[in-house]
């Protein structure tokens, strides 16, 4: 293995060696070293590992994102088994989790619903269909992919509420290694359903991603429970989980909700009120609350990014086209979308900071709407770089327009 491993005295290791060992643990299996070895070794020299030392590790330092998808997610599949019952349990007073309507009480039933219908009905459904291929097979197959779509509101909650917080203490292993298996798990949900509704006997092709959906669905569960929300349980205060239950509506909730209203015994949070102060500008005067409603009453999502890549406001709408979460702001933007889509995000951001453009425009169909998403370099009177507004608006009803109007409705 390596110099760390072959040495018999590091089993009474310190931190920092430790550390060390479990960094080397994770380049051997990036360079093909059999699970086996590598798991035995892992037993010996480090047995039980701390989610304080896991959160301290950040896999994708030891990851070349150009890697094929499957060697990616082969990876990640080792991560965890590697660290399947070798968890220490953090020892902690209080168990706010166990609390109806705390973020992670509402996490952990909805991960026995998802968990339920893998179990008792993906599972089951799945068999049947690989013995008969049947059009109510299929059938009741799409059925629960449709239900597993739902997933999408546990993730993205845990993605735009604990993951910004966890960044907060320098915590950035979760936000891009779970967040890419999010990805992976919702592409293979969309790939199965789609698939299955436009069956052509190609049993194999459907197998093989029912049978990824159900593995990583279930292996989620586990990093969640035994790494995320102990590790988030260990970081965050008080005051941040009473903002990340308030905020939790706004994204919304998986095949069950919250069991209460959760109302810790100590609560400080104190919400400012805004200020009746005036803001003189060149073209007006206006009170910051006035600026406020105006603002949330445009027909559009505004969301402004300083010059150093942080989020620093967002428009609050009545329908808002993307969830967008109190979390974000003072987000690097960077760590607000997807791992896979970082690399559009930092490329446009350097072009508005180098001059070589002033505005990008992207189109697309989200659910039921057509969106229309346009990026613009905010400049000083000088031409420096400021920040980006992003502004989003969906463009369906505009296209429908036709003849004119011209009297009051």
């Amino acid at each position: 293995m390596s110099e760390f491993i072959n040495n018999r005295e590091l089993q009474s290791t310190n931190h920092t060696d430790r550390l060390a060992i479990l960094r080397q643990i994770f380049k051997d299996l990036y360079n093909g070293k059999n699970i086996k070895e590598v798991k035995a070794h892992f037993d010996a020299f480090i047995g039980k590992v701390t989610v304080e030392e896991i959160s301290q590790l950040k896999h994708e330092e030891m990851l070349d994102n150009d890697l094929p998808v499957e060697e990616i997610q082969r990876l990640y599949s080792l991560h965890t088994e590697i660290f399947r019952d070798s968890i220490e349990e953090t020892p902690r007073t209080k168990h706010p989790e166990d609390e109806p309507g705390h973020p992670v009480h509402t996490f952990i039933l909805e991960n026995k619903e998802i968990d339920k219908l893998i179990k008792t009905k993906v599972q089951a459904h799945f068999e049947q269909f690989i013995q008969d291929d049947s059009e109510e097979n299929v059938y009741q197959l799409l059925e629960d992919c449709n239900l597993l779509l739902d997933i999408d509101k546990h993730y993205s909650r845990k993605e735009n509420l604990i993951f910004p917080y966890l960044e907060k203490y320098g915590i950035y292993g979760p936000t891009n290694n779970m967040w890419r298996i999010d990805d992976f798990i919702r592409d293979s949900i969309k790939e199965a359903k789609q698939k299955l509704t436009n069956y052509d006997g190609d049993k194999q092709a459907v197998a093989g991603v029912v049978s990824f959906i159900i593995q990583e669905v279930v292996n989620m569960i586990y990093r969640e429970e035994n790494i995320l929300f102990p590790m988030a349980l260990q970081n965050l205060t008080e005051d941040e989980w009473v903002k990340i239950a308030r905020e939790s509506d706004e994204i919304g909730f998986c095949l069950t909700g919250p069991a209460g209203e959760w109302k810790p015994e100590r609560n400080e949070i104190s919400e400012k009120s805004i200020s009746d102060g005036y803001i003189k500008m060149e073209t007006g005067l206006l009170s910051l609350k006035q600026l406020e409603l105006l603002l949330n009453h445009l027909p559009v999502d505004i969301t402004f990014i300083d010059q150093d890549d942080v989020v620093r406001y967002f428009s609050h709408g009545k329908e808002r086209i993307f969830a967008r979460t109190k979390a974000v702001i003072g987000r690097t933007v960077q760590n607000c979308h997807p791992p896979r889509s970082v690399h559009v995000v930092e490329e446009l951001l350097a072009d508005f900071k180098a001059g070589r453009k002033e505005h990008e425009d992207f189109y697309i169909k989200f659910r039921d709407k057509y969106v229309y998403i346009r990026y613009f370099a905010v400049r000083d009177e000088s031409g420096e770089y400021v920040g980006t507004l992003e502004f989003t608006q969906n463009i369906d009803p505009i296209q429908a327009i036709n003849g004119e109007k011209r009297i009051l409705s």
